[in-house]
């Protein structure tokens, strides 16, 4: 019986030293992607687990991804702000990166070239991090004039093409001036209306996660 036991041990042993690298790999194949952006990836308004980021997640592994999307949105943010903390919103090991950032800039009125300076650098400190990028795009206040809606909204089209990134051309797609899906202040999606963003930009996030496995193969 003695020898029964420890032969048993033995074989639960190497069994289990079979299994740990396996269980070790699955746990790493988790997908980290960092939504970075300003109040509209934050939650403004909203409890935390209503967020964009926090939704998005709920959407992904319901599909079956095994995929994490964390929350680097900070209410009020600019392209500058983003690119000032970048190197800490973002950490090492991130997969991905959902870049939304821009709407301040246009409410600010800041000069779109600026904006997309910003925008470009923070795309190409992220590529030489080997980070894949999808850049969501935004639409011009009308009150500010053609030129300037023009020249702001050229800007994600623009760089996508330039560093070949997936764009989805506007985050507010389907929500923007939709009341029923905004809070009282007309620019901050309710609960609702960040589900509607979620369920519209699900198939490029899809896209994006390809890619960033086409990436680690």
């Amino acid at each position: 019986m003695p020898k029964l036991l420890s032969a048993l041990t033995v074989f639960l042993t190497v069994l289990m030293g079979l299994q740990t690298p396996v269980m070790a790999a699955e746990e790493g194949s988790t997908i980290k992607i960092v939504a970075l952006g300003d109040s509209l990836t934050a939650g403004y308004g909203l409890n935390l687990s209503d967020a964009f980021p926090t939704v998005l997640t709920k959407a992904l592994q319901d599909k079956g991804y095994n995929v994490e999307v964390m929350n680097a949105g900070v209410s009020g943010d600019t392209t500058q702000g983003g690119l000032e903390r970048l190197a800490w919103s973002v950490p090492d090991g991130t997969d991905g990166v959902i870049l939304e950032l821009g709407a301040n800039d246009m409410l600010r009125g800041i000069s779109p070239t600026i904006t997309r300076q910003n925008l470009e650098t923070i795309i190409q400190t992220l590529n030489q991090r080997k980070i894949k990028v999808l850049l969501t795009g935004m639409a011009s206040a009308p009150n500010l004039g053609k030129d300037y809606a023009e020249q702001f909204g050229a800007i994600f089209p623009d760089l996508s093409k330039e560093y070949k990134l997936i764009l989805y051309p506007f985050f507010l797609d389907g929500v923007a001036g939709n009341i029923s899906l905004n809070q009282p202040d007309g620019m901050h999606p309710t609960a609702e209306g960040v589900n509607v963003i979620v369920t519209n930009i699900l198939p490029t996030v899809e896209a994006f996660v390809a890619r960033i496995k086409a990436a680690k193969r």
